[in-house]
């Protein structure tokens, strides 16, 4: 039984029974839990319903019910999304039967609550452990789940639902999606969902109010209708491998968020502009001294403006107070951009210009997953570049197997194991940027330091850009992070 309150009078409002049909563990966990059982449910079950023995215990419900759907993290069965009445007729209704401990027989799988659970309800995409425990780490999904890139398996109703479950956004990504997949849940037709007209769901409003603010904030995407089409040949071909040392020249619009930080007119870091007022580098590129610097946006060749070129002004500089010079510790700073003259903007309004997103969790990206530098850092030859280079390079796992105790909390190792691909003297600053599934770019790192450039097992190590997330906020509120924390 769902109590359904009335937003009309205060204290008002109704008891209603739920139908069978959208039933499942993760809505018996929320009954369980608004019924003080910690746990939630052992299983989700069905009762038939008795038209008859409801009017002898003056609990009419007029033979009707309604559909529920919980993701399971919900506080009540009333925060869930409730669908409009509908007649029970000859069928059943939904029981909850809330989990006790003392009852445990046999404990295959213990959730990070202290549930218990048999293995086949792991990595099914349904949140038996009702804190998702039991659906992380998974090698392979089953009952049709789909399993995201950070290991994670979410229902199969969930894929392109219009709702990013994944981190990455790999189940609302078209490439990711089996033709097949939909038409397959019931027998080659899609299941008419209920109609949700009677009862406003919060969860709508929640998203409602995202999709508006979302709207607000831009980031992550290039604007292509400024990207030049002039490509850089290599020996007769393009190559797009190479890496920075050595370099592969970028179109001169490609790389929006890229900046060059100028010190005395003097080039030698690079950085990332992140929205509004605000571009990130690495803390031994700055000291506390605004007047020292510009930044350059659109800046394609090191020694001459192009016509998409922004020179801008510093206001402040924000090195993180945890920086160490000698080891690299904290290695990140945040450059604040004087603002135009009776204006919040920093800089007119440029085509060439994006900001990247900020991440917001260490676990958006996982170890191999290809992403690019960009910089006028040195070349094959030792020398600077004169025009801005990019490369792909991978993220590496367990960064101290190479430079030990070096490693600190906050830095993490990208490149190829081989030394093909690696940043320089001169990227420092500079942007390790990651693309998810929705074609979304994430500031992932900062050049910071390395071994030795280009060379087998010295791989580049970068600052962690999604370790100082909430410091980043801190300074530059919500609005300017990323859209997806707007």
């Amino acid at each position: 039984m769902l109590f359904l309150p009335d937003s009309a009078s205060a204290g008002g409002g109704e008891n209603v029974l739920v139908c069978q049909s959208l039933w499942n563990i993760a809505a018996a966990n929320v009954a369980c839990k608004e019924q003080r059982h910690a746990l939630g449910a052992t299983s989700a079950d069905t009762v038939m319903y008795n038209y008859s023995k409801s009017l002898q215990d003056n609990t009419l419900f007029q033979g009707k019910c309604v559909n529920i759907h919980c993701e399971g993290f919900e506080n009540s069965l009333a925060e869930c999304e409730i669908s409009d009445k509908v007649v029970i007729g000859n069928t059943k209704v939904a029981k909850a039967t809330c989990y006790n401990a003392t009852a445990e027989k046999e404990c295959n799988f213990r959730c990070v609550n202290g549930k218990c659970l048999s293995l086949n309800q792991t990595c099914n995409g349904v949140d038996d452990c009702g804190d998702f425990s039991d659906e992380m780490c998974c090698k392979k999904c089953r009952n049709e789940a789909f399993r995201c890139k950070t290991g994670v398996c979410v229902h199969k109703d969930t894929v392109r639902d219009g709702q990013m479950d994944c981190l990455d956004g790999g189940d609302e990504s078209v490439a990711n999606i089996i033709t097949t997949h939909v038409a397959a849940r019931s027998g080659g037709e899609v299941k008419q969902q209920p109609q949700n007209s009677e009862y406003i769901s919060p969860k709508k409003e929640t998203r409602f109010n995202r999709v508006y603010l979302e709207s607000k904030v831009y980031c992550g995407v290039p604007n292509a209708t400024t990207v030049e089409e002039e490509e850089k040949e290599q020996r007769g071909r393009t190559s797009r491998f190479k890496r920075v040392v050595g370099g592969v020249p970028a179109k001169p619009t490609q790389i929006q968020w890229q900046v060059a930080l100028e010190e005395y007119k003097k080039l030698d870091c690079g950085g990332a502009y992140i929205g509004g007022c605000w571009v990130v580098t690495a803390a031994h590129c700055v000291r506390p001294k605004p007047s020292a610097f510009r930044v350059k946006f659109s800046l394609w060749r090191k020694s001459r403006a192009q016509n998409t070129t922004d020179i801008v002004p510093v206001e402040a500089i924000h090195i993180h107070p945890g920086y160490k010079a000698k080891t690299y510790e904290n290695d990140i700073a945040l450059i604040q951009l004087k603002k135009l003259p009776y204006k919040e903007e920093c800089f007119e309004e440029n085509p060439a210009i994006t900001a990247v997103c900020v991440p917001w969790t260490t676990h958006l990206f996982q170890p191999n997953h290809t992403c690019s530098i960009s910089g006028w850092g040195r070349t094959a030859a030792g020398k600077l570049s004169q025009v801005l280079l990019w490369a792909n390079v991978s993220l590496i796992v367990e960064c101290e197997r190479f430079y030990k105790e070096r490693i600190k909390p906050g830095m993490m190792c990208a490149g190829d194991l081989d030394g093909s691909v690696d940043s320089c003297q001169g990227d420092s600053g500079g942007p390790l940027v990651c693309e998810d599934e929705l074609g979304v770019s994430y500031l992932w790192g900062i050049v910071s330091w390395g071994g030795r450039c280009g060379e087998a097992g010295f791989p580049g190590v970068y600052t962690e850009v999604a370790h100082y997330f909430e410091w980043i906020r801190s300074h530059t509120g919500w609005d300017m992070v990323t859209k997806f924390n707007a």
